[in-house]
C-alpha cells in the first residue's frame, strides 16, 4: 500500500470511508515514505512516535464520517503549533526539547476531527524567514531541486506535502510563510482572514499579522481541513464570532460573473516573466469560464516592505522577550548573574535572523523613535487596508496576483543579503498587514520549478478564493493533484 502516501486527501478519505484502507496503512505508507524521502528533503523535526497507535485508535472506533472529516487522515504540523505529546521548538535552540502541557485550539481541533498529527515541521526559528535556511536544526530543501528552498517560514510543512509525506498539513503565515513556500513546493496554501483560525497555541512571532495556514495539494483538500480548524475560540480575543462558510461546496460553483481584480503594482519590476505568463494564463482561464477581469491599483503597495518590517519586527521584540532562560526553555550561564544569564541565554539560545530582527523592533520602539517608525508604519497600514477595501467597495469579488516575484532560488543563494531575501515576500506582506485572506495555488513549471498564483479576498471572503481557485487548479499548467 506504499501508493496510498501519494493520494490527496479527498481520495484517501472515499477509501478510508469504503473500508478499501485502515487509517494504519495509510499512516504507515506516510512514515514509510517520510523515511525514504526525508533524509534528503529534512521536512521533520520529529515525527509522533504514537502516530501508529492513534490511527489502530481510530480503526477500532471508526466514528460516523459527520463527527470526524479528517477520519484517519495524517497530518504534519509546523512545530510553533503546540502539540501536548510532541516538543515544540520553533525550530531554535532556546526551546529544543520543550514539551507543552497543553495542545494549541487548531491541533486540539484536528484530533477531535480524527486526524492523526504525524510530527513536526521543520521551519524558519521562530518563522522568521523566507526559505526555511535559519532553522536552528538545519534547513529543509526543495523536493522538487534539492538544491533550492522550499521557502520559508512553513517550509517543512510544503516540502512534506510536495514530497508526497502528509495529505495535509498546518503552517503559519505573518507575512507569506504559508503561501510564498506553497508556491515554490507546487502546492496549495492558505492564509485565512485575521480571526478566521483560533491563534491559541500558535507561538507568536507578530501578533497583529500570525494566523495559522491550512495546506495540501489541491484546493478542494484546503477546503476541507480549513473547515475542521476554523471557528471562534474562548481561548483567544482576536478570534472572530463568525460561522463557517460551505467550503467544500465554493469549489463546485464556478467563476460566471465573478469580476477579478488584476492589481497593476504586482505585475511591474523585478516579477520573472514566467510567472507573470503563468499567472496572465490563470487569468485567461477564469476568464474562459465566464470571470470578468479588470486592472485594478493598490497605489501604497511600494510601502509594503517597509511597513512589514517596522511592524513585524516591533511585535517580534515584545513576544521574544519572554525567552531569557527563567521561565522555560534553555538557560545558559551563571545563574548567580541574572543579567549575565539573560545575555548567555540569548545569544547561544536564539539564531541570527532573530536577534536582527529583535533589534531592528526594538529600535523602532525606543524612545524618540516610536511614532517616526512604528507609529508611521501603523498609519501607512491603514492606507494599504484602505488601498484593498476601496477595489472590492468598487465591485472586485477577488484578486489575482503573483505568489512570488522569482521561482525557487538556490540555498544559500541569499543567505549573506537579508534586503534580497526580505524582497521575496514583496507579493505577500501587504495582505497580512490588511488582515486579508489569500490563497497561493500553483500555475505552472519553469525549468521544472514551480510557479504560483495568489487570490485574494475581502475579509471572511475565503469561499470566492476557493471557487476561483478550483478553476485555475484545472488548467492545463496547473499541478493541483488532489481529489
Amino acid at each position: 500500500m506504499s501508493e496510498l502516501s501519494a493520494l490527496g486527501a479527498g481520495q484517501l478519505l472515499g477509501l478510508l470511508q469504503r473500508r478499501q484502507a485502515s487509517a494504519l496503512e495509510v499512516t504507515r505508507a506516510c512514515l514509510a515514505r517520510v523515511g525514504e524521502a526525508d533524509p534528503d528533503v529534512h521536512a521533520f523535526l520529529e515525527l509522533n512516535p504514537r502516530a501508529e497507535d492513534e490511527a489502530r485508535r481510530f480503526d477500532r472506533e471508526r466514528p460516523d464520517p459527520a463527527d470526524a472529516p479528517l477520519g484517519g487522515l495524517p497530518v504534519a504540523v509546523k512545530d510553533n503549533i503546540l502539540t501536548r505529546d510532541l516538543a515544540t521548538t520553533c525550530g531554535s535552540r532556546i526551546l529544543e526539547g520543550f514539551v507543552p502541557p497543553r495542545d494549541a485550539t487548531v491541533v486540539r481541533r484536528l484530533r477531535r476531527g480524527g486526524a492523526i498529527v504525524l510530527g513536526k515541521t521543520n521551519l524558519d526559528e521562530f518563522g522568521m524567514g523566507s526559505s526555511t535556511e535559519n532553522s536552528a536544526f538545519g534547513p529543509t530543501r526543495n523536493p522538487r531541486d534539492l538544491e533550492r528552498v522550499p521557502g520559508g517560514s512553513s517550509g517543512g510543512s510544503m516540502a512534506a506535502l510536495a514530497a508526497r509525506m502528509a495529505p495535509l498539513a498546518l503552517g503559519s503565515d505573518t507575512g507569506g510563510s504559508v503561501r510564498q513556500p506553497a508556491a515554490f513546493c507546487g502546492v496549495v496554501g492558505l492564509k485565512p482572514t485575521y480571526g478566521r483560525v483560533s491563534r491559541s497555541g500558535l507561538v507568536a512571532f507578530g501578533s497583529s499579522l500570525d494566523q495559522v495556514g491550512p495546506a495540501a495539494r489541491s484546493v478542494r483538500d484546503v477546503a476541507r481541513l480549513l473547515a475542521v480548524i476554523e471557528g471562534p475560540d474562548p481561548a483567544d480575543a482576536t478570534s472572530a464570532p463568525l460561522a463557517g462558510g460551505d467550503y467544500l461546496a465554493a469549489c463546485d460553483r464556478g467563476v460566471r460573473g465573478m469580476r477579478v481584480g488584476l492589481p497593476r503594482e504586482y505585475f511591474g519590476a523585478g516579477l520573472d516573466p514566467a510567472i507573470e505568463r503563468a499567472v496572465r494564463a490563470a487569468a485567461e482561464r477564469l476568464e474562459r469560464d465566464g470571470a470578468r477581469l479588470e486592472e485594478v491599483s493598490l497605489p501604497h503597495t511600494e510601502y509594503a516592505i517597509p511597513t512589514y518590517y517596522l511592524v513585524a519586527t516591533a511585535e517580534a521584540s515584545s513576544n521574544l522577550a519572554r525567552y531569557d532562560g527563567v521561565r522555560y526553555g534553555r538557560r545558559a550561564g551563571d545563574d548567580r548573574d541574572l543579567l549575565g544569564m539573560y545575555r548567555s541565554t540569548r545569544a547561544a539560545g536564539l539564531g541570527p535572523e532573530v536577534k536582527r530582527r529583535i533589534m531592528l523592533g526594538t529600535y523602532a520602539l525606543s524612545a524618540g523613535y516610536h511614532d517616526a517608525f512604528y507609529g508611521k508604519a501603523q498609519r501607512v497600514r491603514t492606507l494599504l487596508r484602505r488601498d484593498f477595501m476601496q477595489v472590492f467597495e468598487d465591485g472586485c469579488d477577488v484578486l489575482l496576483a503573483p505568489t512570488t516575484p522569482t521561482p525557487p532560488f538556490r540555498l544559500g543563494e541569499k543567505s549573506d543579503d537579508p534586503l534580497a531575501m526580505y524582497l521575496s515576500d514583496v507579493y505577500t506582506v501587504t495582505i497580512n498587514l490588511a488582515g486579508l485572506p489569500a490563497l497561493a495555488v500553483p500555475v505552472g513549471t519553469t525549468d521544472g520549478l514551480p510557479l504560483g498564483a495568489q487570490l485574494i479576498g475581502p475579509p471572511f471572503g475565503e469561499e470566492r478564493l476557493f471557487q476561483a481557485g478550483a478553476v485555475i487548479e484545472q488548467t492545463p499548467a496547473g499541478v493541483g493533484d488532489g481529489s
